[in-house]
């Protein structure tokens, strides 16, 4: 239990709990410090760090290769699409008014996409125009283009076209959270790491948060736990989905540069500190990897190795340094669940596996709506 001084220096009059310490949690704690400087905002995070899926992804500052694009227009409107291209693309924007280019170590180096499949390539080349018309005014000219001739200079095999997107970028994960730590704490937010949320209880005037050590009152709550939502909101439209990554040792002259998508965006890989950071392949086991544990199975990492050893690094030796995996949530609607849920509750998760695209300014939109719930 808590004791009576825990209780009183730490714990007492929070006006907002925001549960989950990543982007879109720590973007809704700023937000509501910023516009209401006397807010007591204090943030929970279950992990020693934020342990879902911002401080283990890929670090891509992408808004959707091609093939992802044409995916999501079997599911939804053109107009809704777009739309979401172009929160994304703002989305990223914002992350770097925020944070900073330099802390987040951004790299301008484009995204491509590889192909193996003709016929699927040719669907997507013939999209290229549309969307490049469609994209004009709300990112640039010519997004997407053709860029076979650097499959030789990348020095990839069984890949027999590239598409490349001028506009999309690369992060450096670990700096861009630290950044956005400092940043919270500098305004005097607290962050409660190892602080598990087990329950939301509707109180008078509050809501109780159901902790190992005991209940703490609260005026608010922001759920800011993306892929673990429906472990505090069952009702919500949110399935988790594992991904698994792998980091080689630093390769002496390594000549990938940029973020790469394969296998209609379900492998990603990028170059990082001389080494390749390669994850995805969920495909392979979409019932096993909609899980909230963390965990590596053999398959997808077979399936991700023998992709490095036959199409990325080819009669090139390389050591597996690291392995992990992170916890993303992807639901039916392409774009993010902000709502009130409860009586001083409100959600802004599922991020479908686009948190540092969409993290900003769904966070943001989770403050608004808190301050006018």
């Amino acid at each position: 239990m808590f004791s009576y001084w825990e209780q009183q220096t730490f714990l007492s009059g929070i006006d907002v709990a925001v549960i989950g310490s990543g982007i879109v949690g720590l973007s809704a704690a700023i937000s509501l410090k910023e516009r209401e400087p006397s807010l007591n905002i204090a943030v929970f995070e279950r992990g020693m760090l934020p342990s879902g899926a911002s401080t283990r992804n890929a670090g891509f500052a992408c808004f959707g290769s091609i093939s992802e694009l044409l995916m999501d227009l079997e599911n939804g409107s053109e107009d809704e699409v777009f739309a979401l291209i172009e929160k994304r693309y703002a989305g990223l924007q914002r992350l770097r008014q925020n944070v900073g280019d330099r802390a987040l170590q951004f790299e301008s180096l484009g995204g491509y996409e590889l192909f193996d499949d003709q016929p699927f390539f040719e669907r997507c080349a013939d999209q290229m125009g549309c969307f490049n018309r469609r994209l004009h005014s709300l990112i640039g000219p010519e997004v997407y283009r053709r860029a076979d001739e650097r499959i030789a200079e990348f020095g990839f095999e069984r890949v027999s076209h590239l598409i490349f997107n001028a506009y999309e970028g690369q992060v450096h994960t670990g700096r861009m959270m630290a950044a956005l730590l400092d940043r919270a704490a500098a305004l005097g937010i607290r962050i409660f790491n190892g602080a598990p949320i087990d329950g939301l209880k509707i109180e008078e005037n509050g809501v109780g948060l159901q902790m190992p050590a005991g209940r703490v009152h609260v005026r608010k709550v922001l759920v800011a736990t993306n892929g673990f939502a429906r472990q505090l909101l069952p009702e919500l439209d949110v399935t988790p989905a594992r991904g698994q990554v792998l980091v080689t040792a630093p390769i002496p002259g390594l000549r990938l540069r940029g973020t790469f998508h394969y296998d209609k965006g379900y492998v990603y890989f990028r170059n990082i500190d001389g080494r390749v950071l390669l994850g995805g392949a969920r495909n392979l086991d979409y019932t096993g990897e909609a899980t909230t544990e963390f965990g590596l199975t053999d398959g997808i990492q077979q399936r991700l190795e023998t992709l490095l050893q036959t199409v990325i690094l080819p009669h090139q030796a390389y050591a597996v340094e690291a392995r992990w995996s992170g916890i993303m949530g992807f639901g039916r609607q392409q774009r993010p669940i902000v709502q009130a849920v409860v009586p001083n509750v409100v959600c802004a998760v599922k991020m479908q596996g686009m948190g540092v695209a969409l993290g900003s300014l769904t966070g943001e939109e989770g403050a608004d709506l808190l301050l006018r719930t």
